[in-house]
């Protein structure tokens, strides 16, 4: 039985989706792009609302005109979302790999991801 490695999650807070707003927008785009983002979570169905507002501003690489689909594809399935700000290299090898990785070669998978995560999020 292989070894589970454990992939860490953010634990993040609307003030960080503020923050990081302010940060990778213009001031004049801030409440259009709180709109959009606030229209994840206003169903009972999405779930871990804040962690995906974050992810969609990852993705978004501060360009406003993805925000809408990227919320919207998180209504459709918020783990993808998720796996693209935050597991994008585990995940890629894991789904077009027929190789099994070894627990040390997951763990500098995740290792880089969660690296990756940390300094986009603490810019």
């Amino acid at each position: 039985m292989s070894e589970i490695v454990k992939q860490p999650t953010p634990t993040v807070t609307e003030q960080d989706v503020e923050r990081i707003v302010r940060r990778d927008f213009a001031e004049t785009e801030f409440d259009s792009i709180l709109s959009m983002l606030a229209e994840y979570g206003s169903d009972t169905y999405h779930w871990e609302a804040t962690r995906v507002r974050v992810d969609v501003l990852k993705i978004a690489n501060g360009d406003a005109s993805r925000i809408r689909e990227l919320v919207n594809n998180a209504k459709g399935e918020y783990r993808d979302v998720i796996y693209f700000a935050e597991y994008r290299r585990y995940g890629d090898h894991s789904f077009t790999s027929e190789t099994e990785l070894t627990p040390d070669e997951e763990k500098k998978l995740i290792d880089a991801d969660w690296k990756e995560f940390q300094d986009w999020f603490t810019k």
